[in-house]
């Protein structure tokens, strides 16, 4: 049976601004990927956001960024392997705190932006992270871009791992997401988003711009909560996946 977990970046708001709309997209998603402060997020809003994902059932998962406020954890920072595993630490280690006191388990860690992508190619960030997970707590489950040095890293540290892929990124022959500063790197189309997504599931692979297959391992796929029309994408791939018969379930 076919099955993928959708999961998506919450808890992004901070202070008095507010991003996305997660109460809403909630019901249609299996996994929350909760920012803990770094490049998005405050206590208030990690700690109502976990509430609000206990609530729906949700997964929930810490989503660590780079310490980058005002460019919201998408620019590249030149950290060292130790700086990557003492800030997921950090990071993990705080949300943890919130969804322990709310009563619930948290399952996953997906980095956010700049240090998901960067930990995606090189592989001494990505064995910081996966160590920093799974020092954590080694029943904790990496997402990775799929088939990337992170995922071969989680492998590596003895963790679960789950290949990530997108609904609404266009993809390079190597398999690497195209790059946002790239006119084209952004699918708009609700409709072609959605059968990427089925075909990557049903058929393993996905349509590069340079216009060729490429292998693809799509165990989850992440949707984006802040985008004009965030919520009926959500709506409509949720029914799309159940109509195309792929259950849509959280990573085991």
């Amino acid at each position: 049976m076919y099955k993928i977990d959708i999961n998506c970046d919450m808890g992004e708001s901070f202070g008095a601004y507010r991003m996305g709309t997660d109460e809403e997209i909630l019901p249609f998603v299996t996994s929350a990927n909760i920012a803990c402060g770094f490049h998005a997020g405050d206590p208030s809003v990690m700690r109502k956001t976990v509430a609000a994902a206990l609530a729906h059932g949700a997964a929930i998962g810490a989503h660590p960024g780079l310490p980058d406020l005002a460019g919201f954890g998408r620019r590249n920072l030149d950290i060292t392997p130790e700086e990557a595993y003492d800030i997921v630490v950090y990071q993990v280690g705080a949300l943890s705190g919130f969804v322990k006191a709310a009563g619930g388990t948290m399952r996953h860690v997906k980095p956010h932006g700049a240090l998901y992508n960067m930990a995606a190619a090189r592989r001494p960030l990505a064995d910081a992270i996966a160590r920093a997970v799974y020092d954590i707590d080694p029943e904790l489950t990496v997402f990775g871009l799929s088939g990337s040095e992170l995922v071969r890293a989680g492998e590596a540290a003895g963790l679960r791992t789950a290949h990530e892929v997108f609904a609404d990124r266009t993809y390079q022959a190597d398999g690497s997401l195209t790059s946002r500063r790239e006119a084209h790197a952004l699918i708009t189309d609700a409709e072609k988003a959605v059968q990427q997504v089925v075909r990557m599931v049903r058929e393993g692979v996905v349509r590069s711009v340079q216009g060729h297959d490429v292998a693809i391992q799509a165990d989850t796929v992440c949707i984006h909560g802040d985008g004009a029309h965030a919520l009926a994408f959500a709506r409509s791939l949720r029914e799309r996946l159940e109509e195309a018969g792929i259950a849509v379930k959280p990573v085991k």
